[in-house]
């Protein structure tokens, strides 16, 4: 699995170092929003520019990014905040505010809430995606609790998923048939795979499975229920809910534990030689995978961090905060905020 992610920027030229402090630290223009300018401006219309070359009243929600081509790595042609304005803004263009969203295009909220009484004649999406790109090829059902992870394992016809009802179902990927059901009497608190190796969370434990030869084992040692795996560098890590990430090398070599989470940990992600981890106490903790030592803790959300993704250069995290936060590599090679887009749902 190679994902990269934030890195220094030592080694960035001259005129690339020099770009990268003028938008972190550029006088406010004539006219030009401040709050723009450090990515957090929520009006929409703003009376104030968005950029010195667009016209008034276009909200486009922080500034471009770049990345030089020789710096840490090489960032896609349009910045990942462009990006995720043109998908996912509300409004801000003149063509999306002279057609609003009609009813068919918004998801309804009581089908969310399974609680939609008007089934086709509801003039609300009863899906989570629309558009002819998109069709659904198999509706698995059997489990009779939420679905807290799937997982399918490489050169496997097999999916499987893990359930708050302490099963662990497997579905024929050709069929879409249940073909074993598991019962592990224990609440499933999360899934993943690594090769032919299947992780599944529980309460005080990890069970693993190898699909191809049969062998299995616990790894005990954990505190509560395990919210999040992830295997990198040849490890497995577990967040538990007493806040702890144990980690595993090899079949069954426990590391020191990784503490500094006051609460439950609930997402990790792996980049180029780091370790992310969200936690309920609404931090992010960077820990550098050969040392296994905390280089860094982010805040900003207030929120619980749910999700954590690295991708190029950046680190994405997502919160109960109603936020999606970009953090990018400064110079020193800390991360901090480089884009936040909320969203209202």
């Amino acid at each position: 699995m190679d994902i990269k992610t934030a890195r220094s920027t030592v080694g960035w030229t001259q005129k690339s170092a020099a770009h990268y402090n003028r938008l972190q630290t550029a006088p406010t223009s004539p006219g030009v929003c401040t709050f723009w300018l450090e990515g957090r401006c929520k009006r929409n219309p703003c009376r104030f520019l968005h950029e010195a070359s667009l016209p008034r009243n276009v909200y486009h929600g922080a500034a471009k990014l770049s990345m030089p081509e020789d710096g840490p790595g090489k960032g896609p042609e349009s910045s990942v905040v462009n990006s995720a304005n043109s998908s996912s803004r509300k409004g801000g263009d003149s063509s999306i505010e002279k057609n609003p969203q009609t009813a068919q295009e918004k998801v309804c909220r009581y089908w969310i809430s399974g609680n939609c009484v008007k089934g086709d004649a509801c003039p609300f999406l009863h899906s989570w995606f629309q558009g002819v790109d998109f069709a659904m090829l198999a509706k698995l059902e059997g489990h009779k609790k939420g679905v807290s992870g799937i997982a399918l394992p490489s050169g496997s016809t097999k999916l499987y998923s893990g359930s708050k009802d302490g099963t662990v179902r497997i579905w024929d990927c050709h069929t879409g048939q249940c073909v074993q059901v598991i019962n592990l009497r224990g609440e499933v608190g999360c899934f993943t795979c690594e090769g032919p190796w299947l992780f599944v969370g529980m309460p005080n434990t990890v069970k693993a499975w190898n699909i191809q030869n049969g062998a299995s084992y616990d790894i005990s040692g954990l505190v509560g229920q395990v919210h999040t795996m992830e295997v990198g560098n040849n490890m497995l890590f577990a967040g538990a809910e007493d806040g702890t990430i144990l980690v595993w090398k090899g079949s069954s070599e426990m590391a020191a534990p990784l503490r500094g989470h006051t609460r439950g940990v609930v997402s990790l992600t792996v980049g180029r030689d780091r370790l992310y981890s969200g936690s309920i106490d609404q931090t992010i903790r960077v820990w550098d995978l050969h040392t296994l030592e905390c280089v860094q803790e982010l805040v900003g959300h207030t929120g619980v961090v749910m999700s954590l993704l690295c991708w190029e250069q950046y680190l994405i995290s997502c919160s109960l905060d109603q936020t999606v936060k970009v953090w990018g590599a400064t110079e020193g090679g800390s991360l901090e905020v480089v884009y936040a887009h909320h969203e209202d749902h």
